[in-house]
């Protein structure tokens, strides 16, 4: 075998997942965000492919395999050759001609099915690949969570309508939730943005993890569920505050009328840049302040204005901006366009484009920056002292923000995406012309849709919620091998013929079984078969001359002892139980 264990914690790896992994053997890293899958990590890796498999085809789709040197004109003519930016690896072959590695491939499959389909009576149509996807990350981390090359299980339906189009879509949700409750996931579904994939609507397969990268937001009481890019968030309703009292608020949060406007008045503050500051400064609440950001959007600033204890979302803003690039502006754009340093922008007399939360809208006598370094404006209304370009929802949701369906507090957690679906409807069929002629005989466009789920990352959320201090904890249905026999002491014959004989009758009878015959130390193999994580561990001591061995399920401390004869049949039994074929 080739199972190179580490005792100590890479120090590069930041998440048990990527630690386990490492320290498994399953895998080495060759860049950054570049790794190799070892012998252990990769039957693992192939389970996790077949389930998809088994259940993609189940489902009706079917399977093909698509380059992943892709020509640029595909992704040009759907825009998305300069929407992905630095992200999508480039290059040009020796004719100087523009290619990619596949980021991932609407665009060719509609080029596939747009020469190949004509009529109504091909479709509906299913098609996926299990293949790899390159993306420079620019920032890889968390091992195979966020890497430059990874395996990824793409579908994509074409369909005659929208009515088509939410069968398709339906067949695949169902499919999806078959296949993380196979993988043994706890997992929630939650509305997510599209983002550069475009469509009318989307939703992500979130596992539930602290070390998630993405923030979810769901409602206990109606089952609403969003990633913190999409999540809705109702704005507060508007208090009054006096200046002098410290901004007493109404204890049940339930706000008042708006003041009557007062006169605005321009404040020195020096050297107060930030809402703590701030708030320390005026002696009073962040929900008084509404902080204005600079952002370049593509070719264009914008300002943009939340309330002082709010953060922007750039998800939203870049969606309503349509921009393919958004980022906050440099310190001298700034000054050019505020006449101020950064901390003191505020949205009276700015000549740029000002869009402001809903939140913004409802606040009275509140506080910005002056647009003059070491000043602030007091008693600024909105409408009154600038005109907002637009009003909408820019903002990120957090804990205890109403429900956008029921009105309950929201929760907010952290989740690892394993799986996305997009209702793309015609982006991509529009823009590469992919038709089809109906009953009358008239052209229509495809409505399509978009199935992802990370191969590699999925391995790595089962991880992140079947370990303890020893190791991995796989489930039964994605576990390398599902025994390990081990004879504790190699030099005494009856361990060794009895270990031998129990992993011969386990492989018979079509069991993934390994036997740890390396001449060890018995704690060693007991810690490595834990850190690797075989569900069941046979254990062959001294009372195999007697018939008797120990059985040991590794999600479990409980150990049995077992007559040799009986021990195979137990093996079967739970390995049935746990709902896989043997």
């Amino acid at each position: 075998m080739f199972i190179p264990t580490l005792r100590e914690v890479p120090a590069e790896a930041e998440i048990p997942s990527h630690q386990l992994m490492l320290r498994a053997g399953l895998m080495r890293k060759l860049a950054s965000g570049v790794y190799a899958f070892l012998p252990l990590g990769y039957r693992t890796f192939r389970k996790i492919e077949q389930i998809v498999r088994e259940e993609m085809d189940a489902a009706g789709a079917l399977e093909l395999s698509m380059s992943a040197i892709l020509p640029a004109e595909y992704y040009q003519a759907s825009g998305r050759w300069e929407v992905f930016g630095p992200e999508m690896f480039r290059l040009k072959d020796r004719n100087n001609r523009d290619f990619c590695l596949g980021p991932t491939h609407e665009e060719i499959f509609t080029y596939i099915v747009k020469n190949e389909i004509k009529t109504y009576r091909a479709l509906p149509l299913i098609l996926y690949q299990i293949q790899t996807k390159f993306r420079d990350e620019i920032r890889p981390r968390f091992g195979v969570m966020r890497c430059r090359e990874f395996v990824m299980k793409d579908a994509y339906s074409f369909d005659r309508d929208e009515k088509g189009l939410d069968l398709s879509y339906n067949k695949m949700h169902d499919a999806y939730c078959r296949i993380f409750d196979r993988c043994g996931l706890d997992y929630i579904i939650v509305e997510a943005d599209s983002g550069a994939m475009g469509g009318s609507g989307s939703e992500e397969f979130m596992v539930k993890s602290e070390i998630g990268e993405a923030v979810i937001a769901f409602c206990d009481e109606c089952g609403y569920a969003a990633n913190e890019e999409k999540a809705e968030c109702i704005p507060e309703p508007c208090c009054d505050y006096d200046y002098d009292s410290c901004c007493k608020e109404d204890d049940n949060n339930k706000g008042s009328s708006r003041s009557e406007s007062l006169p605005v008045e321009k404040v020195a503050t020096p050297d107060v840049r930030t809402i703590e500051e701030l708030m320390d400064f005026f002696n009073c609440s962040p929900k008084q302040f509404a902080k204005t950001l600079i952002y370049r959007a593509d070719d264009k600033y914008v300002a943009v204005m939340v309330r002082g204890d709010r953060e922007v979302n750039e998800s939203k803003l870049k969606n309503a901006l349509g921009c393919i690039e958004l980022e906050l502006a440099d310190a001298e754009a700034v000054k050019r366009l505020t006449n101020a340093d950064v901390g003191f922008a505020g949205p009276v007399n700015l000549n740029i484009d000002i869009i402001i939360d809903l939140e913004v809208e409802k606040m009275s006598n509140f506080v910005v920056g002056a647009n003059e370094t070491g000043y602030h404006l007091k008693n600024v209304n909105v409408f009154r002292d600038f005109k907002p370009s637009k009003i909408m929802d820019v903002r990120n949701i957090v804990s205890g923000d109403r429900c956008p369906r029921c009105g309950t507090p929201i929760k907010v957690s952290r989740g690892i995406e394993v799986g996305h679906i997009f209702k793309l409807g015609t982006k991509y069929s529009e823009a590469l012309n992919c038709t089809y002629l109906d009953e009358n005989g008239k052209e229509q466009v495809m409505i399509m849709g978009s199935y992802g789920i990370g191969i590699g990352r999925t391995m790595a959320a089962i991880i992140e919620q079947n370990y303890d201090e020893h190791g991995i904890i796989w489930p039964m249905s994605v576990a390398p091998y599902h025994v390990i026999v081990i004879p504790v002491n190699q030099s005494d014959a009856a361990q060794v013929n009895a270990a031998e004989k129990i992993y011969e009758q386990l492989l018979a009878e079509g069991i993934e079984a390994i036997i740890d015959d390396r001449d060890e130390r018995p704690g060693v193999k007991f810690k490595d078969a834990d850190l690797i994580g075989i569900p069941i561990r046979i254990t062959v001591g001294r009372k195999a001359e007697n018939g008797i061995v120990e059985f040991k399920l590794r999600k479990s401390v409980d150990i049995k002892e077992m007559e040799i004869h009986a021990v195979v049949e137990e093996v079967k039994r739970v390995i049935k139980e746990a709902g896989v074929n043997i």
